[in-house]
């Protein structure tokens, strides 16, 4: 039996419905590249899960991995660690606020976003939260409440008071405008009327990915994020970016909360604080904050809290950003990427948009742009079509993520030019090879 039979036979894969679904083994990675058991090797357009920032293979961190497991490979969280405490400085450092933060590890981004539930109703006294209905925060039983998408139905009943408000969408307006003024401006006043009916002295917090993920990569219009901060400190709310995918670089900044200059009061991450080397997240919490549980015992606890291998490979991460300047690379090709990606507008008439900004971009897929019928609904399996399209992008040697009628391409940082223009090619053939079907 080969292992293509064997992987069908005895492992479950995540949101597919198993009979039919077709990938490649994969058993190798290089920089930007995945490498089949047959050796045909595959563009990583979407690093990963959007987590894979620093490419494949990158040798800093397989030697700190290695050094780490061959010193110490486990330690209990509730012992210090050497890791644990150089990591948690390093990211408070690059941490928004002034007077610096604190940092609670935990094994993943859906278990930061459980966290800073728990710690948002302990740190307030309150009961509710609310969240965007175009977001995931994670597939764990209260992150998927706070998810605002489909992926959370599965999980229903979810944990209670959790509220869901609909944020600003430009391309696709819940709040009928095409002035992304005017689409900020009656999103603002829709989130302070369902606070009002909420009771705004019960609302404990505001959860929100700073860009929108996994549900389209919508950057926000200017003004709602400054907007939401000061509905957050007019009540008494605090706010929380999650940034599992914003965070360490993907927008050109550290935090997606240093891009907009708009400072949260908790930030929740994981993905590229390790390049995705080692599972790692985490919920960074102000200081003035933070202090609370220097008297209160800390809610929360995990068997893989701030593993070694992961600190070690966290460390490893962060001095590979800085040493490679790749925060100030990805601001400086924003246009480079955006200009190629936008090529596609010109070419293909199944692209209805491309939008994004440092090296984390969506193409919205429509059957038709004067409609803007998606190719693929929201609430249901990919069309036939969407499946047509991630086949024939396997076939060209392309690996993109995909959420409803939305790509996701968002690279690994260190990509060359050159390797992401091959890239975008790719994924032209592709799409012209699905249009002489669908259109």
């Amino acid at each position: 039996m080969d292992l293509k039979t064997l992987h069908k036979r005895h492992v479950l894969t995540p949101w597919v419905a198993q009979g039919g679904h077709e990938a490649p083994v994969v058993v190798r990675g290089e920089g930007v590249w995945l490498y089949d058991r047959e050796g045909r090797r595959y563009l990583d357009l979407s690093a990963g899960l959007v987590a894979v920032n620093l490419g494949h293979a990158h040798p800093k961190l397989v030697r700190a991995i290695a050094e780490q497991a061959a010193r110490l490979a486990y330690a209990a969280p509730g012992l210090f660690h050497d890791g644990r405490a150089l990591l948690g400085k390093a990211l408070s450092d690059l941490a928004p606020w002034p007077e610096g933060g604190r940092v609670f590890f935990t094994p993943s981004g859906t278990e930061a976003n459980e966290d800073a539930l728990k710690f948002v109703r302990h740190l307030t006294g309150r009961p509710k939260v609310l969240a965007a209905y175009r977001s995931f925060h994670g597939a764990t039983h209260a992150s998927a409440s706070l998810t605002g998408e489909n992926r959370r139905w599965p999980a229903e009943p979810g944990v209670p008071g959790v509220v869901h408000f609909f944020a600003p969408y430009p391309y696709r307006s819940p709040f009928f405008t095409e002035d992304p003024k005017e689409e900020a401006w009656r999103a603002l006043e829709h989130l302070e009327r369902v606070l009002l009916h909420e009771d705004p002295q019960r609302v404990a917090a505001i959860f929100l990915e700073p860009v929108v993920g996994s549900n389209g990569v919508i950057v926000y219009p200017e003004g709602y994020l400054e907007g939401v901060r000061a509905l957050c400190d007019r009540h008494g709310i605090l706010l929380v970016f999650d940034e599992v995918m914003t965070g360490f670089g993907r927008v050109g900044a550290a935090f997606a909360a240093e891009r907009f200059r708009v400072v949260p009061d908790l930030i929740t991450f994981a993905k590229g604080v390790t390049s995705a080397y080692v599972p790692l997240g985490g919920v960074l919490v102000r200081e003035g904050l933070a202090r609370f549980f220097d008297e209160h015992p800390l809610p929360t606890g995990h068997t893989y809290s701030g593993h070694p291998l992961a600190v070690a490979a966290g460390l490893a991460a962060l001095e590979a950003y800085r040493e490679e300047g790749i925060f100030a690379r990805v601001r400086s090709l924003e246009g480079f990427f955006r200009e190629a990606l936008a090529s596609l507008v010109a070419q293909h008439p199944l692209v209805g948009e491309v939008r994004g900004l440092g090296a984390f971009y969506a193409l919205e897929l429509v059957k038709d742009r004067k409609s803007k019928e998606p190719l693929s609904p929201w609430h249901a399996p990919p069309s036939p079509p969407m499946r047509a399209l991630l086949r024939a992008l396997l076939g060209e040697g392309v690996y993109l993520m995909a959420k409803h009628n939305v790509l996701l391409v968002a690279p690994p940082l260190t990509i060359r030019e050159e390797e992401f223009l091959e890239g975008v090619e790719r994924l032209s053939r592709a799409l012209w090879q699905v249009e002489v079907e669908a259109l």
